[in-house]
Protein backbone atom coordinates (compact mmCIF):
# COMPACT_ATOMS: atom_id res chain seq x y z
CA UNK A 1 0.00 0.00 0.00
CA UNK A 2 1.77 3.32 -0.91
CA UNK A 3 0.96 6.57 1.38
CA UNK A 4 -0.67 9.59 0.03
CA UNK A 5 2.50 11.08 -0.13
CA UNK A 6 3.81 8.85 -2.26
CA UNK A 7 1.12 8.78 -4.11
CA UNK A 8 1.69 12.87 -5.01
CA UNK A 9 4.77 11.76 -6.12
CA UNK A 10 3.59 8.90 -8.75
CA UNK A 11 1.35 11.54 -9.97
CA UNK A 12 3.94 14.55 -10.50
CA UNK A 13 5.63 12.39 -12.23
CA UNK A 14 2.96 11.16 -14.68
CA UNK A 15 2.50 14.79 -15.09
CA UNK A 16 6.18 16.03 -15.99
CA UNK A 17 6.73 12.83 -17.91
CA UNK A 18 3.72 13.84 -19.88
CA UNK A 19 4.48 17.49 -20.36
CA UNK A 20 8.22 17.83 -20.33
CA UNK A 21 8.98 14.38 -21.72
CA UNK A 22 10.86 13.50 -18.30
CA UNK A 23 11.40 13.93 -14.90
CA UNK A 24 14.22 14.92 -12.58
CA UNK A 25 14.57 15.58 -8.78
CA UNK A 26 14.68 18.79 -9.53
CA UNK A 27 11.58 19.08 -11.11
CA UNK A 28 9.69 17.02 -8.70
CA UNK A 29 10.93 19.03 -5.88
CA UNK A 30 9.22 22.27 -7.47
CA UNK A 31 5.86 20.34 -8.61
CA UNK A 32 5.45 19.37 -4.90
CA UNK A 33 7.29 22.28 -3.23
CA UNK A 34 9.90 20.01 -1.71
CA UNK A 35 13.21 19.75 -1.36
CA UNK A 36 15.72 18.14 -3.22
CA UNK A 37 17.42 15.79 -0.51
CA UNK A 38 13.88 14.65 0.21
CA UNK A 39 12.78 14.34 -3.42
CA UNK A 40 15.73 11.52 -3.63
CA UNK A 41 14.96 9.70 -0.69
CA UNK A 42 11.35 8.94 -1.96
CA UNK A 43 12.41 8.21 -5.70
CA UNK A 44 14.35 5.91 -4.30
CA UNK A 45 11.98 3.84 -2.19
CA UNK A 46 10.04 4.31 -5.15
CA UNK A 47 12.76 2.74 -7.06
CA UNK A 48 13.03 0.07 -4.85
CA UNK A 49 8.73 -0.57 -4.58
CA UNK A 50 9.23 -1.40 -8.16
CA UNK A 51 7.23 1.90 -9.47
CA UNK A 52 9.75 4.15 -11.27
CA UNK A 53 13.22 3.82 -12.32
CA UNK A 54 15.85 6.29 -10.99
CA UNK A 55 19.12 6.76 -12.58
CA UNK A 56 21.13 9.11 -10.94
CA UNK A 57 21.84 12.42 -13.22
CA UNK A 58 19.66 10.70 -16.24
CA UNK A 59 15.93 11.13 -14.31
CA UNK A 60 13.20 9.25 -13.27
CA UNK A 61 10.51 7.18 -15.23
CA UNK A 62 7.92 5.88 -14.32
CA UNK A 63 7.35 1.40 -14.48
CA UNK A 64 4.65 -0.32 -16.07
CA UNK A 65 3.45 -0.58 -12.39
CA UNK A 66 3.80 2.81 -11.74
CA UNK A 67 2.31 4.24 -14.64
CA UNK A 68 -0.85 2.42 -14.02
CA UNK A 69 -1.12 3.78 -10.70
CA UNK A 70 -0.26 7.32 -11.37
CA UNK A 71 -3.24 7.17 -13.76
CA UNK A 72 -5.58 5.73 -11.51
CA UNK A 73 -4.36 8.66 -8.65
CA UNK A 74 -4.66 11.26 -11.74
CA UNK A 75 -8.41 9.78 -12.80
CA UNK A 76 -9.55 10.24 -9.14
CA UNK A 77 -8.11 13.80 -8.70
CA UNK A 78 -9.51 14.83 -11.89
CA UNK A 79 -12.70 13.25 -11.27
CA UNK A 80 -12.72 15.01 -8.12
CA UNK A 81 -11.38 18.01 -9.04
CA UNK A 82 -14.79 18.76 -11.79
CA UNK A 83 -17.06 17.49 -9.37
CA UNK A 84 -16.31 20.28 -6.94
CA UNK A 85 -16.03 22.90 -9.79
CA UNK A 86 -19.69 21.38 -10.81
CA UNK A 87 -21.12 22.60 -6.91
CA UNK A 88 -18.83 25.90 -7.33
CA UNK A 89 -16.03 25.38 -5.54
CA UNK A 90 -13.20 27.89 -7.28
CA UNK A 91 -10.70 25.83 -9.52
CA UNK A 92 -7.50 26.23 -7.17
CA UNK A 93 -9.28 25.65 -4.33
CA UNK A 94 -11.33 22.69 -5.68
CA UNK A 95 -7.75 21.34 -7.32
CA UNK A 96 -6.16 21.44 -3.38
CA UNK A 97 -9.27 19.76 -1.77
CA UNK A 98 -9.54 16.78 -4.64
CA UNK A 99 -5.39 16.06 -3.75
CA UNK A 100 -6.43 15.51 -0.56
CA UNK A 101 -9.72 13.54 -1.26
CA UNK A 102 -8.47 11.47 -3.75
CA UNK A 103 -5.96 9.44 -1.05
CA UNK A 104 -9.15 8.91 1.20
CA UNK A 105 -12.25 8.36 -0.25
CA UNK A 106 -12.97 4.44 -1.20
CA UNK A 107 -13.31 3.28 -4.62
CA UNK A 108 -17.01 3.18 -4.54
CA UNK A 109 -17.21 6.62 -3.71
CA UNK A 110 -14.93 7.75 -6.07
CA UNK A 111 -16.90 5.30 -9.02
CA UNK A 112 -20.47 7.36 -8.29
CA UNK A 113 -18.95 10.50 -8.08
CA UNK A 114 -17.67 9.59 -11.35
CA UNK A 115 -21.20 8.41 -12.39
CA UNK A 116 -21.98 11.63 -11.56
CA UNK A 117 -19.83 13.92 -13.60
CA UNK A 118 -20.09 12.10 -16.66
CA UNK A 119 -23.95 11.85 -15.94
CA UNK A 120 -24.33 15.53 -15.71
CA UNK A 121 -21.69 16.41 -18.73
CA UNK A 122 -23.61 14.22 -20.87
CA UNK A 123 -27.13 15.09 -20.29
CA UNK A 124 -28.24 16.25 -23.48
CA UNK A 125 -29.36 19.49 -22.05
CA UNK A 126 -27.54 21.67 -19.51
CA UNK A 127 -29.21 20.46 -16.51
CA UNK A 128 -31.39 24.04 -15.40
CA UNK A 129 -30.57 22.33 -11.60
CA UNK A 130 -26.93 23.27 -12.00
CA UNK A 131 -27.80 26.97 -12.53
CA UNK A 132 -30.29 27.18 -10.26
CA UNK A 133 -27.85 25.68 -7.40
CA UNK A 134 -25.41 28.43 -8.93
CA UNK A 135 -28.07 30.97 -8.35
CA UNK A 136 -28.71 29.17 -5.02
CA UNK A 137 -24.94 29.43 -3.88
CA UNK A 138 -24.98 33.49 -4.52
CA UNK A 139 -27.56 33.90 -2.31
CA UNK A 140 -29.02 30.97 -0.76
CA UNK A 141 -32.03 31.21 -2.06
CA UNK A 142 -33.81 28.79 -4.69
CA UNK A 143 -34.87 29.97 -7.33
CA UNK A 144 -37.78 28.38 -8.36
CA UNK A 145 -40.62 29.86 -6.10
CA UNK A 146 -42.88 27.28 -6.34
CA UNK A 147 -40.12 24.82 -4.14
CA UNK A 148 -39.87 27.42 -1.70
CA UNK A 149 -41.23 26.40 1.86
CA UNK A 150 -44.46 28.55 2.16
CA UNK A 151 -44.49 30.94 4.93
Amino acid sequence: MLSSKAEDYLEAILKLTEDKGYARIKDIAEALNRRPPSVNEMVKRLDEMGYVVYRKYEGITLTDKGRKRAHIIKDRHDTLKKFLMMINVPENIADKDACTMEHELDETTIKNVRNFVDFVNTAPEFPRWLEHFEQFCINGKHPCKHLRKRE
